[in-house]
């Protein structure tokens, strides 16, 4: 029988439908007459896939010494649960609160977690995706520690009540045994003793139940008298509990610094007191007073003295030190120092029987936002490489990109200068965690994210087959002088803190060539060399992208034009170092504006540059007339043309990389119309009295004698009529609103307000944006002013047609803005060779093409069967090697496809804005079709992407809506409401790639990653990786004779027959409510096969028969009440009916 899909019909609605979205213009044909379009909705699929980074928030952690798995527990409800280098697994609790304890059933492949809502859940690891077997809420008591004895299905749950009571985690029962804290302590005793902060039965005799209580008091419980043998009482605070392997020695410790051993016979005071980071008085006194010690573990080994190791403790006169774990081997004692806070750690032992020598070998360390393994078994305790991508968020991330189906060789040349970059001194032993498989491998392709941070460091990952694995990091800060100390800060910063931090970046994966632009308003162009050089003077360009206070009235076009020279900021050739902080033709004086000044110094000293990305050229924008520069919004790099563009709100900027040349500074209103830069629509006096949205000064560097190289020239070089006070005081607005800039802003200012950088190829992201936020982060242009003022939003190098009367194709740039305008600009290249570097590119503006509603975010082209054609590239060659090598390298960019017929259009271009997509016929400039994405929100990302072997639009909406569109038709093949925008983070960082690849920075340290594709979703099950696997538990340690003999082995316990209904009877319902989980019987059906498998589903489906039995019973006690009520009515009916008469009746 065939499946029916639901999908196939809405697809054939939505193509009956799609004359109100997507038409087509009168009077042309429909391409679909032409073009054969494959992708259909069945292609297309959403679902998450997996998460990497450190868990955000962490809370609690468990490891499971057989199976060698650690869980991680967070604030926010989530799971993360570690393996081997790969095998990492990313779940979440429901309610989202936050987890307090985790315990492992020690390898049995499952997980218990407790709540701070006062929930138990049963976790099942044996399948791919774990899933909650049974949950328990408990509704009168608040759960404050969780214990479960190891091979023990009774679990021991304390609360905020000082009582105790115990879970079968088989059915999650209550058992109806409870030890109640009035029972535990001394009659005698008049207050409350607190919550419970720690239970735990003694190692060698399981019939004997520690409890700590918040006040300072212990108490060793025996469970078959249900009576307390001993108390121990301490006037300090209790914040946990270790037992001696041998059960008869237990420490403590307190909130005063102090750890007191106690012997189990002796309870009338501490065998031992020691303050580890106290002073020691001369005078014999108590020592003073430490911070609370909130963990100790107790480790004993075979052959040498027992470890113990603490967290806190420290004295309160190290005020300011970073949190510190101390490890107490023998007479000597370590202070480790940790860069976070400590949330948990665990020592890490050889056995997980309780009762023998522990044989400690490392410990894992738990911090707000690190993860530390530490190896004991070295001198000097170094710590173990982390195999996990965990450093995402060591520099906050502000921008990412991600680029599937790279190169193949691009991963291995980026590892191989990459590991070379890596710290020595770590430990030579294996990682720990060494548990899990990995999953199948069905994606070939190789994949790489890079992510741009608020240090101004940019990171390579390896994301191929759903792991993450650091590649090379590069450090863009290197190229600038810093400052050593607040007093030398620069003035000229426009940022308060992280001024080297990424706004955008556009990587060529073919060439390796990179471009990155940093909040200073500052572009970076890199080329990637497998050789060490050293560069004595680093190549620097300064542009002054100017913005004129300008009048109501705009210049008359039918006036004369005045050119405008080159200003002395901005140089057509490079200079040899940056210029002095005052130089010449710059003003930096107290009583003046500054002028022709940037932001960063770049460094004059000679400048080492390890083998990987190295520096090529430095671009800076330059303060004009006391108004600070503006931050970049958009940028495109291309090697085939030797050319690097960007835009801000005053304009764009072409820069020739190769000559380290500016070839065009113009402003935005300029390219709208080749003949006459100043016709366009009438402003409103409200509008144009804005000083800062007034026109832009157009700079043009290039000299050369052909006309098609000379940019438009401004009307006018000096500011117009305005008012000297009002243009006064908005200076002195913005340089009180620049000083005020601090890194919350430079990361999320204002809107999704980011233009996030460009794909392979060359689609540049666009930030989030609105017309109710702000087009730049710059702090000079305002949201009043903003409308007057169009940015510069997405980038396109192409082959094209320029104009519509051309019929040869030739070098074009594509233009988008902030008000949905694509402009088109030919280039002129010069023959390649020698020529290339002596010849001046031309460049005109070619007009409007297209106007879109809201800001263009990316733009392509195809050809006429509909075919992507990606901007042409120029293959890798090392620039540092010899000229032999550079000349097999190096081979002419693609050639460029065959001229349009006469009347005929040979190419399609698409565009996408923040509300719409069209497609236009090339060189006729016709629209073809036009689709409107979102009428009540608008789109954040778009991207034109590879997908089942041909190509179509993907979009996230602000709304949380995730769409794909058809090319070249705009067909809506996908639409799903998957992530509502709740947060700037994931407007920044959110990118689509081909074949069906997407991710975000779902918290501040971690990254989502998503497929909408439907051939992945069908695959993830084979691609994820296991976390069970089945292991032989270790034999328990052997009595010995005369232990055997004499009865001084440990002391096994029928917990069955003290807690089980027979012996304890039922708990009571109202006190906790159970709640079958989602995988009781589907989460088994993906547990491990074999007899372990078997066991675990018949022993569900005695637990649901159990249930089910248990319903009967109750039912059948209810009838026989009400029988029996019955019953008892009727016998009362005859006793007082019995001696009557019938005529008494």
């Amino acid at each position: 029988m065939k499946k029916f899909n639901i999908r196939k019909v809405l697809d054939g609605l939505t193509a009956v439908s799609s004359s109100s979205s997507a038409t087509a213009q009168p009077g042309t044909p429909r391409e679909n007459d032409v073009v054969q379009e494959t992708l259909q909705s069945e292609h297309f699929q959403l679902c998450k896939t997996v998460r990497h980074g450190f868990p955000y928030q962490p809370s609690s952690m468990a490891f499971d010494p057989v199976q060698k798995i650690l869980a991680i527990g967070t604030q926010t409800g989530a799971l993360r649960l570690f393996g081997r280098a790969g095998v990492e697994c990313y779940c979440q609790h429901e309610s989202g609160a936050a987890v307090i304890q985790l315990q492992f059933l020690i390898n049995e492949g499952a997980l218990v977690s407790a709540l701070a809502d006062d929930s138990i859940h049963l976790w099942n690891l044996r399948q791919k995706i774990p899933a909650i077997l049974h949950s328990l809420k408990f509704n009168r008591e608040r759960i404050t520690y969780c214990h479960l004895p190891f091979q023990s299905k009774w679990l021991y749950i304390g609360t905020e009540r000082g009582n105790i009571h115990i879970v079968n985690v088989e059915s999650f029962t209550l058992s109806g045994y409870v030890i109640m804290w009035n029972k535990a302590i001394e009659l005698s005793t008049k207050t409350h003793p607190g919550p419970v902060v720690h239970i735990s039965d003694n190692p060698m005799d399981e019939g004997k139940l520690l409890i700590g209580f918040e006040c300072g008091v212990v108490v060793l419980w025996d469970l078959k008298c249900k009576k307390a043998d001993y108390r121990y009482n301490y006037d300090e605070a209790i914040h946990s509990v270790a037992w001696h392997h041998e059960g008869k020695q237990f420490v403590c410790s307190h909130s005063d610094g102090t750890l007191t051993t106690w012997n189990v016979r002796a309870p009338a005071k501490p065998a031992q007191i020691i303050t580890p980071h106290g002073k020691q008085p001369k005078d014999g006194k108590k020592p003073e007073p430490c911070k609370p010690i909130l963990k100790v573990e107790y480790k004993t080994t075979r052959a040498g003295d027992p470890f113990m190791v603490l967290s806190g403790g420290l004295s309160y006169d190290t005020v300011g030190r970073r949190a510190c774990l101390t490890v107490m081997h023998g007479k000597s004692t370590a202070v480790l120092e940790m860069d976070y806070p400590i949330v948990d750690f665990l020592t890490l032992c050889e056995t997980p029987y309780p009762n023998d020598f522990q044989e400690p070998y490392a410990v894992v360390v738990l911090l707000e936002k690190d993860l530390v393994v530490i190896d004991l078994g070295q001198i000097g305790y170094p710590i173990f490489e982390n195999p996990y991508p965990l450093t995402i968020h060591e520099s906050p991330v502000t921008c990412c990109e991600y680029f599937a189906d790279c190169p193949a060789e691009l991963i291995p040349a980026l590892y191989s200068v990459g590991s070379r970059q890596k710290r020595q001194g770590y430990s030579k032993k294996e990682w720990p965690v060494s548990g899990g498989n990995w999953g199948q491998n069905t994606q070939s392709y190789p994949e790489i994210i890079i992510t741009g941070h608020a240090d101004g460091s940019i990171k390579f990952w390896d994301a191929s087959a759903l792991m993450l694995q650091v590649l090379y990091k590069l450090k863009t800060a290197k190229v600038f002088e810093r400052a050593r100390g607040k007093e030398e800060k620069p003035s000229t910063d426009i940022v308060d803190e992280d001024p080297f931090a990424i706004q955008t970046l556009s990587w060529c994966p073919e060439s390796r060539m990179l471009c990155v632009a940093g909040v200073s308003a500052h572009v970076i162009v890199y080329r990637f060399s497998k050789q060490e050089i050293t560069t004595e003077v680093v190549q620097l360009l300064e542009v002054r992208m100017q913005c004129e206070f300008s009048d109501v009235d705009s210049p008359d076009p039918g006036g004369d034009q005045t050119p405008t020279l080159p200003t002395p900021g901005a140089s057509s050739s490079p200079q040899e170092s940056e210029p002095p902080t005052q130089p010449s033709t710059g003003s930096n004086s107290s009583d003046g504006p500054r002028d022709n000044i940037p932001c960063l110094q770049v460094r004059s000293s000679p400048l080492k540059q390890s083998p990987g990305y190295q520096v090529e050229l430095v671009i800076q924008l330059v303060w004009v007339s006391g108004e600070p520069p503006q931050q970049i919004t958009s940028l495109a790099i291309n090697s085939s043309y030797g050319l690097v563009v960007f835009g801000n709100s005053n304009g764009l900027a072409v820069v020739d990389y190769l000559q380290k040349t500016l070839l065009l500074n113009m402003g935005t209103s300029e390219l709208y119309s080749p003949s006459d830069p100043y016709q366009r629509q009438p402003r409103s006096p409200r509008k144009a009295r804005q000083p800062s949205g007034a026109l832009c000064d157009s700079n043009d560097g290039s000299n050369t004698s052909e006309d098609r190289c000379k940019s438009p020239t401004s009307g006018s070089t000096s500011p117009c009529n305005s008012d000297d006070d009002r243009k006064q005081k908005f200076i002195e607005k913005v340089k009180f609103k620049s000083r005020r800039f601090s890194k919350t802003v430079a990361n999320d200012f204002a809107k999704m307000s980011r233009k996030i950088s460009s794909s392979s190829e060359q689609k540049p992201d666009q930030d989030a944006k609105d017309n109710s936020f702000t087009r730049s982060r710059s702090s000079s242009v305002t949201s009043i002013d903003r409308e007057s003022r169009e940015a510069i939003s997405s980038f396109y190098f192409c082959e094209s047609f320029p104009r519509k009367a051309d019929s040869v194709i030739s070098p074009c740039l594509l233009v988008g803005t902030t008000q949905g305008s694509v402009m088109m600009v030919a280039l002129s290249l010069p023959p390649g060779g020698d020529q290339r570097l002596q010849q001046p590119v031309g460049i005109a503006s070619c007009g409007t093409m297209a106007q879109l509603k809201g800001g263009i975010l990316t733009m392509g082209l195809l050809d006429a069967a509909g075919t992507l054609l990606p901007p042409s590239y120029e293959p890798w060659y090392d620039p540092n090697a010899s000229d032999e090598e550079k000349e097999k390298g190096r081979r002419r960019r693609p050639a460029s496809p065959p001229s349009s017929q006469e009347g005929q259009d040979a190419q399609f271009a698409v565009l996408c804005s923040e509300k719409q997509a069209k497609v236009v016929a090339m060189p006729s400039q016709t629209r073809l079709y036009k689709h409107n994405i979102t009428e009540t929100s608008f789109v954040l990302r778009a991207d034109i992407v590879q997908m089942a072997g041909t190509n179509c639009i993907t979009c996230f909406c602000a709304n949380g809506h995730i769409m794909t569109l058809s090319l070249p038709s705009l067909r809506p093949l996908l639409d799903v409401n998957y992530l509502p925008l709740t947060d700037m983070r994931i407007a920044r960082t959110f990118c689509f790639s081909n074949l069906g690849q997407a991710l975000y920075l779902t918290s501040p340290t971690e990254f989502q990653r998503i497929t909408y594709s439907q051939e992945t979703c069908d695959n993830l099950q084979e691609m994820l990786s296991e976390l069970f696997t089945p292991v032989e538990t270790p034999e328990a340690p052997n009595r010995g004779f005369f232990k055997g003999l004499f009865g001084g082995g440990a002391q096994s316990l029928d917990r069955e027959d003290l807690f089980g209904e027979t012996a304890a009877g039922k708990a009571s319902r109202s006190l906790a409510q159970h709640i079958p989980g989602p995988g009781s019987m589907e989460g088994m059906k993906g547990a491990a096969s074999g007899v372990v498998g078997d066991l675990a589903r018949a022993r569900i489906a005695l637990d649901e028969r159990g249930q089910k039995l248990g319903e009967l019973e109750e039912r059948t006690a209810a009838m026989m009440a009400s029988a029996e009520s019955f019953s008892k009515h009727a016998h009362d009916m005859m006793l007082k009916y019995k001696d009557k008469k019938w005529y008494q009746l």
